[in-house]
């Protein structure tokens, strides 16, 4: 076997690597020799078949392993012998004919592609200064709280005989939906309680119910949205036919100790303090999520290196199908975005760079600080994602044991906060406080200081 390297830059290496067709020979004898004693094929007594009529009978399959097992020693043996450090698989690509290689015709030739990780120094955390934002948990804050779970649990009674809906009544209807005359599948509908703008149906068909009476019979015109989840009705004018059975309206509801019995607890202070808990640590994580953010900031902007090419056309690549789905979904083009499709794509190739400069530099963070996910971390991560599908609990569970993949990707992002918080322990932390809004304004709606 023999190795050149036949490119050499920073950040990417290719060889090529020869084994001769005298070499993959002896390699087929030997493993049909090793074969030999536990043949046992018609007109020759067991393990005697001369290897010469194994080789006719066999030699192609064998060979084809063989060869497989060559490309791979030969791609270990060029990043070893050179001690790379590959940024992603290594790539492997045959010169000639592999045809004429399996025929034993030929040598085996092969290129190895590899892209290396960059070598560069982590910035020191200690001298990083980010931002926390926070927000005090006002009186205000818990009374509205307490009013959504006062209408959450309120009852309904049966409007007065002609009296017309009005928005928070709940209609009890019977529907049938229908385009050019022609009812769809999944549009019909029998005893349905629909609370008018709660946005439960597409938009206008609860606006068009409004003023509606007992009894009464309307037919509501709609139109589907563009980015409707049925392509085939996105778009489409559509008729639905609605008989009215009741029209419900909601008594006040209370905040006092029978709500917070209704809702399993002793009295309405002890509901209160629960619900200031709970907004404490709404507000908290809110927090984080920004301070995540300003981390992830100062660190992309204390670090500049060569990125390999690879990773960067393979993030792009993700994070590109993504935009083109939700462009076509909304039925937009780059130009709706103000844009042409060559600058919107700079503009995610920038993203994409962003994330891999991070994820290598938070790799690295983790790496010289002893971070780690240990597997009962993972585990619970796994049963918080099984208990968002009630009831598959156990294919959740049987998904994740058999796809090392997919538990990848639920210790990525457990390693990423890992290191975050380890940072934001050391760096200078500067507490601001914001409003209520602000707090819980996307992050990612930020602009970025990359």
């Amino acid at each position: 076997m023999q190795i050149n390297e036949t490119v050499s830059q920073d950040l990417h290496k290719q060889f090529t690597v020869t084994v001769p067709a005298s070499e993959l020979d002896s390699r087929v004898n030997a493993r049909l020799e090793e074969m030999k004693p536990r043949m046992n094929l018609k007109g020759f007594r067991p393990g005697k078949a001369p290897v010469s009529f194994l080789k006719k009978q066999f030699g192609k399959s064998i060979m084809g392993e063989v060869v497989e097992a060559a490309v791979n020693e030969g791609s270990q043996k060029a990043i070893s012998d050179n001690k790379l450090k590959p940024a992603l698989q290594p790539r492997v690509e045959p010169v000639g004919n592999v045809e004429d290689v399996v025929d034993g015709k030929s040598d085996l030739t092969f290129k190895v592609i590899v892209d290396l990780m960059p070598e560069f120094e982590t910035t020191d955390p200690a001298k990083l200064t980010v931002e926390r934002l926070t927000t005090d948990v006002a009186d205000a804050d818990v009374n509205e709280a307490l009013d959504r779970l006062a209408k959450t649990v309120r009852n309904y009674v049966s409007r007065p005989e002609g009296e017309a809906a009005q928005k928070d009544d709940v209609v009890v209807i019977d529907y049938e939906g229908s385009v050019d005359g022609v009812p769809f599948e999944g549009g019909k509908g029998s005893d349905f309680s629909l609370t008018l703008g709660s946005g439960t149906f597409i938009p206008g068909f609860e606006d068009g119910l409004i003023g509606v009476k007992a009894g009464e019979n309307r037919d509501v015109k709609v139109t589907f949205p563009t980015e409707y989840h049925a392509p085939e009705m996105a778009g489409k004018d559509a008729i639905f036919a609605v008989t009215v059975k009741e029209v419900k309206v909601p008594e006040e509801a209370g905040i006092d100790d029978e709500l917070a019995k209704k809702l399993g607890l002793d009295d309405l202070a002890t509901l209160k303090d629960r619900v200031r808990e709970q907004l404490t640590s709404d507000f908290k994580s809110a927090s984080r999520l920004h301070l995540k953010r300003r981390v992830l900031d100062a660190l992309d902007n204390a670090h500049d290196f060569p990125l390999p090419p690879a990773m960067v056309d393979h993030e792009f690549a993700n994070i590109w199908a993504q935009v083109e789905e939700e462009l076509k979904r909304e039925g937009k083009t780059a130009a709706d975005e103000g844009k042409t499709e060559d600058e919107l794509k700079a503009e995610y190739r920038k993203i994409a760079e962003r994330r891999v400069r991070l994820g290598l530099v938070l790799g690295k963070l983790g790496e010289q600080n002893g971070i780690s996910i240990a597997g009962d971390e993972v585990q619970r991560a796994i049963m918080a994602r099984a208990r968002q599908f009630p009831g598959q609990e156990q294919q959740v569970f049987q998904f994740y044991a058999n796809n090392p993949q997919a538990q990848a990707e639920i210790r990525a992002p457990l390693f990423e906060d890992k290191v975050v918080d380890f940072i934001a322990e050391l760096a200078t932390v500067n507490e601001r406080k914001v409003d209520k809004e602000t707090l819980f304004a996307d992050p990612e709606d930020e602009p970025s200081k990359a």
